[in-house]
């Protein structure tokens, strides 16, 4: 078996195993969780905005010429609003009419569709080198950390058990593997495909950034802790740099 597709499936495995973190809600109060979940939100914040333009975009560049990976950068952004768009507005409608039930399973195939989507991103990555495909499987994993406990409380507020959330929720992320495998085959099948997936993904990881978590984060009214997020959100970035300029090619 090709190494691409090895280090990719490795990769999406332990991406998908960080669904079950919502175990830990067995065990930890909802106070001490939403604590958590902020630090991870801050950090993956600046973590996947290095990794787009530090990483992803860099690569992209190399890859294309002129303005195409800024063209795809922002195809990337404009298909991840009109995702999100798309989530958002059956979610009210599912509200009003079904009182959220429904929308449980929409919360469902819309993170499926987006775990899919990353396993895409993750195996473009390795087919660039394998420093790359490591890194942005990181951002990815840095990302799901937050979103996962955030899902896992969806589902639950949705009407599913503790346990059928974290089953369901462990078969949703099990998409990104089927992701990574048919990436895999899309980048041995397509020339240049990896060019476009690139900058197509760094938008998205700027999209969900400064869409979905930046919005969070300033909803901490506390000058401390809002600091204290700022830190983790710097220390993000400077980490993506520091692997960069060390680990980089």
């Amino acid at each position: 078996m090709d190494q691409i597709l090895i280090n990719s499936i490795l990769a999406t495995i332990i991406i998908s195993l960080l669904s079950l973190i919502g175990v830990i809600t067995f065990f930890i109060n909802k106070k001490s969780i939403a604590k958590i979940s902020i630090c991870f939100v801050a950090f993956s914040t600046g973590a996947l905005i290095g990794g787009a333009f530090l990483h992803l975009l860099p690569e992209a560049i190399e890859l294309s010429d002129g303005l195409t990976p800024f063209i795809y950068l922002i195809l990337g952004l404009s298909v991840f609003f009109v995702l999100e768009r798309y989530l958002k507005w059956h979610h009210c409608h599912d509200e009003a009419e079904h009182k959220v039930h429904t929308f449980t399973y929409m919360s469902l195939i819309g993170d499926g569709l987006h775990n899919f989507i990353d396993g895409l991103v993750v195996v473009s990555a390795f087919a660039v080198n394998r420093e790359l495909g490591i890194i942005t499987a990181f951002a990815v994993a840095a990302h799901e950390l937050p979103q996962e406990l955030g899902d896992f409380g969806l589902l639950i507020h949705g009407g599913l058990s503790r346990a059928k959330a974290l089953f369901w929720n462990f078969v949703s992320s099990l998409t990104a593997i089927a992701g990574a495998v048919v990436g895999y085959f899309m980048v041995s099948s397509f020339n240049n495909i990896t060019s476009f997936l690139l900058p197509f993904a760094a938008g998205g990881f700027v999209y969900i950034a400064m869409s979905d978590l930046i919005p969070e984060l300033h909803k901490e009214p506390k000058m401390l802790k809002s600091i204290i997020n700022f830190l983790l959100f710097a220390f993000g970035i400077l980490f993506m740099l520091f692997i960069k300029v060390y680990f980089g090619d």
